[in-house]
């Protein structure tokens, strides 16, 4: 005998949970969103370039070039009209050495494109990340001696870039060279200046990753010799990645970032969890280039695919995205 199907009419009575009611029209699903993005919440990596009047593509990050210290501000003028929240600054000189000391210039170009913002009296956070690997000729994150990476010789550079920075107008700085002691170098040297209310936003977990190659492009910084992994994190090692977290914050970090953003959604979501200072992700070059690349042959919806992917960052636990998607989305967020 064959099994009596059961009618809509005693299903329906037998349903009473039916998620579906909040999800009938867009008006519904928007009032009970659990995850919204905001354009106060995004910021926008720009290169910087010493010169005027000066501007260089770069062909692996489409609609982002390296601007001088002028366009820079111009650009920071038009991200303020979107509502953004703020921009980080990475400066190429045009003269490296072996030490990176060029990071430190007050007339270098992050220090004097920080100026002109600060000036222009801008509505958005200027942050400047703090590393050497743009300024030295080997394009590693610290000083070389005997071929390896000296960590203790690397920090006070560091500090000194980074109080150079606070001087210009800096309203935040990060460490991303994984140095370790970096928080507290910079925390030391920044007091000692006198910005002790200058902020530090730390690369706390930053993995050795193979999805940084268009930044490297970008700002000249790719290793003459060997690799970053001998102090750049394993992707594979999250209880490390928080220990990291928990260092920096011990050392005086006032937030915490992860690096890459999309491969590490789980620890942005176990930070979360775990530490009460804000967390920012960077949607990092090659997360976006790859997004870029599909969207140029017509496999997703950019638009669509560009906004599902920072709410998913966020969902995880981030309240800042570093992302080069961030004007595009910022637009959006506008006209929704």
């Amino acid at each position: 005998m064959g099994r009596v199907a059961a009618s809509p009419t005693r299903l329906s009575r037998l349903l009473k949970q039916r998620p579906r009611r909040l999800r009938r029209s867009a008006a519904i699903r928007a009032l009970v969103r659990e995850t919204r993005l905001a354009p106060e919440q995004l910021v926008m990596p720009l290169f910087v370039i010493e010169g005027h009047d000066r501007e260089q593509p770069i062909p692996s990050l489409p609609g982002h070039s390296r601007l001088s210290a002028d366009r820079a501000l111009a650009r920071a003028r038009e991200l303020a009209k979107l509502g953004m929240g703020g921009v980080i600054l990475f400066g190429i000189p045009d003269a490296k050495d072996d030490e990176g000391r060029a990071a430190a210039d007050p007339r270098g170009p992050v220090a004097t494109a920080l100026r002109a913002m600060r000036e222009a009296g801008l509505p958005l956070v200027l942050a400047a990340d703090v590393c050497l690997c743009e300024y030295t000729t080997h394009g590693h994150c610290g000083v070389v001696v005997d071929g390896e990476i000296d960590n203790d010789s690397t920090l006070p550079l560091l500090a000194e870039a980074a109080v150079c920075y606070a001087e210009a107008g800096a309203d935040l700085v990060g460490p991303s060279g994984m140095m370790d002691g970096q928080v507290a170098a910079i925390r030391e040297g920044l007091d000692e200046a006198g910005h002790q209310a200058t902020g530090i936003v730390a690369y706390a977990s930053k993995a050795a990753s193979a999805f940084y190659g268009p930044f490297r492009e970008a700002a000249g910084s790719a290793p003459a010799f060997g690799d970053r992994r001998g102090y750049q994190m394993d992707f594979a090692n999250g209880r490390e990645a928080l220990r990291e977290m928990e260092l920096d914050a011990a050392e005086g970090a006032d937030m915490l970032m992860v690096k890459p953003a999309l491969t590490s959604l789980d620890l942005l979501a176990r930070a979360r969890a775990r530490f009460d200072l804000p967390l920012a992700a960077y949607h990092v070059s090659g997360e976006v280039a790859m997004l870029e690349a599909a969207a140029a042959k017509g496999w997703i919806d950019r638009r669509a695919a560009a906004l599902e992917t920072l709410i998913a960052i966020e969902r995880a636990g981030a309240d800042i995205l570093i992302t080069y998607l961030a004007a595009d989305a910022a637009r959006w967020l506008q006209e929704a």
